[in-house]
């Protein structure tokens, strides 16, 4: 039998891999009441996730709050107009702005101490139309439903008497859901990299991608970086400053340029396209339409990525949503935080920020 103390350890995994799970998968909503009479609404479940949080941040996301502006371009490859229909895939290179982050509400959080770390970009197609992307380095979802996104949210809210989220809670949570256990067993053993530059980037959800006769595959991809993987310890971690990974992003810039290859993976017959919690097999084909080129990098609070909603469900004609539940929700949440977090601005909220004194160093 197990011993107490290493219940009390088991518990605790359970509570740290909720808390990524929530702030980092971003913002969800639907309109039907599925667990409760009463309507759920985008405001309720933005409160929800708020709610999260040990405190609050006018002004910053509500999830990903700590990140700086990047821009580049996006060049394509050749096969990536055999798939799909959308100009970038035809235009040789397009203007991309973007956003690298950290999971987590907080906008001081500890780069280095950070578990999930993020990318999202704007694609500038033009008059083709834009393309906005969110991407995590978990390669799949933590929750398999809108409704276990919210029940974990609802068990990961504070203990007002500890600011913790209670760990039994958690582990009743995941005890009813296996693909929670399947998230905290990768975020317990995949190794840690050392930079933005050398992570792979997930979109976790299905697409549809359209070719120009109409002919419809069923898609994710992955930003896979050029940069080699380099694993850091947790020793490394601990002793990392507060802004590791930005002042390790800026420095490799001023080499040079930054790329990441986009990697399509393709589903096969009775691959799950409406789950983003499940893995496609590794076997599937692979094809890498185009290259993700960074040359510059801002701070957040005067960049030009300070605005922008990344909402993942903005694609240009060619790519087409999929039957995912969790994607088609999504940007009702998104445009709910940044509606809050615009008007928090205006009343004269300071998205520059002073890092309290607790978490500075």
């Amino acid at each position: 039998m197990p011993s107490a103390s290493a219940h009390r350890r088991r518990l605790g995994a359970y509570v740290i891999i909720a808390a990524i799970v929530v702030v980092a998968g971003g913002a969800f909503a639907w309109t039907a009441g599925w667990l409760t009479p009463e309507r759920l609404t985008p405001a309720r479940m933005t409160d929800a996730i708020e709610a999260t949080s040990v405190a609050s941040y006018p002004g910053f996301r509500r999830a990903h709050a700590k990140g700086m502006c990047v821009s580049g371009r996006f060049e394509s490859a050749p096969e990536g107009a055999v798939l799909s229909r959308a100009r970038v895939f035809a235009e040789g290179a397009t203007p991309v702005l973007g956003r690298m982050s950290i999971g987590g509400g907080s906008p001081y959080g500890l780069d280095a101490q950070a578990r999930v770390r993020s990318m999202a970009l704007v694609l500038q197609g033009g008059a083709a139309g834009e393309w906005r992307m969110a991407m995590n380095s978990f390669p799949f979802f933590g929750a398999a439903s809108a409704e276990a996104f919210f029940e974990q949210t609802r068990a990961s809210a504070p203990d007002p008497a500890t600011g913790k989220p209670d760990p039994e809670r958690m582990a009743a949570f995941a005890a009813r859901h296996p693909e929670a256990q399947r998230f905290a067993a990768w975020a317990k053993a995949a190794p840690w990299s050392d930079s933005f530059a050398n992570t792979a980037y997930h979109g976790i959800h299905a697409y549809r991608f359209v070719d120009d006769g109409g002919e419809a595959r069923l898609v994710r991809w992955t930003m896979r970086p050029q940069a080699p993987f380099v694993e850091m310890s947790a020793a490394q971690r601990e002793a990392a400053e507060g802004d590791y990974l930005q002042d390790d992003l800026r420095a490799r810039l001023a080499r040079g340029p930054l790329r990441w290859d986009m990697v399509v993976t393709l589903a096969a017959p009775g691959d799950d396209a409406s789950d983003p919690s499940t893995p496609w097999p590794d076997d599937r084909e692979q094809i890498v339409v185009g290259t993700v080129v960074l040359t510059d990098a801002q701070d957040q609070a005067a960049g030009p990525c300070r605005d922008l909603n990344f909402d993942p469900t903005v694609v240009p004609a060619g790519v087409a949503l999929s039957d995912d539940p969790i994607l088609a929700a999504r940007a009702a949440v998104y445009a709910q935080s940044f509606d809050r977090r615009e008007r928090e601005v205006a009343r004269g909220a300071d998205v520059a920020g002073t890092p309290p004194a607790e978490v500075a160093r």
